[in-house]
């Protein structure tokens, strides 16, 4: 019996090489203005836009390129090797426009998967709240009927893109006295009266992506923008994460192979002592932990992605792993790199110190490491 070892597909192969020549030649030299400034890289989201990388996942019917669930996380993989923020523009469109491919009526679909797909909008995901962040069950976010719209009013947290973004997919309480079964999902749109943005928040990494808050004062949006059924919008919420998790475990590798490319130049090409640091074995040493440990985040992200491409029922134990290891492993290679470079890790003036503060929010976001271990807990004792 022959046993040929594991490799991507030839297809996955090229998708990664297409991505990774236009994020060298046209993301990866704006990533530090971008960290600098605080500002979305616009030149490097037109030029994925130009190559049809901003929305990969965007199935063919609705004018994407239907990339499957491994080719999309290759691609956020590869821009967030260049630049962490911009790898929020095909991340974050996946998030936003996940539940309509899930839950949402063909209607839906028709009206706002296209304008995505085309590079005309972004979409974003507004579950969190000022109060309701891994206890998400606990929005207090309300819409009402009345005849025939909706009225939304409240206030969501730490949103992607938000005041970018033409379309936001709205979580919001229907029924008071049912919890979880009385949470619905709407589609807002940025035009829509009663909607406004807080100011951009200041934060430790992922500067060019702007994180606001989304307030809604009597925002009467069309009852046929919801999602679903009512009360549905929870279960899709969670339905959602179990596949986009697995972009949050690309997002992290590709952080972490952008650092420890760097380091590898860098360790070459530094002497010290009369020869190269990476002649030194305590620095190999480092560099086949950061390497080991990568490849196997990344194998555990292939496989999640897989079984997101498939809709298996072990997703979510899946999911929670390759988004906790693959980020905590970033978070341990981005340091270990800083760490190399010694004093010059530390500047500005090599990327790993930007590469180190954008992996933490990995670890944070979409489910903190700390739910990620309750899931998959929660998964194995369920047998």
């Amino acid at each position: 019996m022959v046993f040929e070892a594991y490799q991507l597909p030839e297809e996955h192969a090229e998708v990664r090489a297409a991505v990774r020549a236009v994020c060298d030649a046209k993301v990866a030299p704006h990533a530090a203005e971008a960290d600098e400034t605080g500002q979305f890289p616009q030149s490097s989201y037109d030029a994925l836009r130009a190559a049809d990388f901003h929305a990969p996942h965007v199935p063919a019917e609705y004018g994407g390129a239907g990339a499957d669930a491994l080719a999309t996380a290759i691609v956020i993989e590869e821009v967030a090797r260049a630049c962490a923020c911009s790898s929020l523009v095909p991340a974050g469109n996946k998030l936003g426009t996940m539940p309509l491919l899930l839950a949402a009526d063909e209607q839906l679909k028709q009206r706002y998967l296209p304008p995505v797909a085309r590079g005309e909008a972004m979409f974003s995901y507004c579950l969190s709240e000022p109060e309701a962040g891994s206890d998400a069950a606990s929005m207090r976010t309300r819409a009402e009927r009345d005849g025939d719209t909706w009225v939304l009013n409240g206030v969501k947290r730490w949103i992607t893109n938000a005041g970018l973004s033409e379309f936001y997919t709205v979580f919001a309480v229907t029924d008071p006295t049912a919890r979880s079964r009385g949470i619905s999902a709407f589609v807002v749109e940025r035009t829509d009266p009663g909607i406004s943005f807080g100011a951009p928040e200041r934060k430790l990494g992922i500067k060019g992506s702007p994180t606001r808050e989304v307030y809604f004062d009597d925002c009467r949006i069309p009852a046929d923008r919801i999602i679903g059924a009512p009360g549905t919008g929870f279960a899709t919420a969670m339905r959602t994460l179990d596949h986009t998790r697995v972009t949050i475990a690309a997002q992290a590798l590709g952080i972490a192979q952008g650092a420890l490319d760097h380091a590898l130049a860098y360790v070459r090409q530094r002497r010290q002592f009369g020869r190269a640091v990476a002649d030194f074995q305590g620095v190999q040493f480092m560099l086949a932990d950061m390497g080991m440990s990568l490849e196997a985040a990344r194998q555990l992200t292939y496989a999640a992605a897989g079984r997101s491409e498939r809709g298996e029922a072990d997703l979510t134990y899946f999911g929670a792993a390759a988004k906790c290891f693959a980020s905590d492993v970033a978070m341990r290679v981005t340091t270990d790199a800083v760490q190399l470079l010694g004093g010059y890790g530390y500047t500005r003036d090599f990327p790993l110190e930007r590469m180190m503060r954008d992996a933490k929010i990995t670890q944070i976001y979409e489910g903190t490491n700390q739910v990620q271990r309750i899931v998959m807990a929660r998964h194995l004792l369920g047998g």
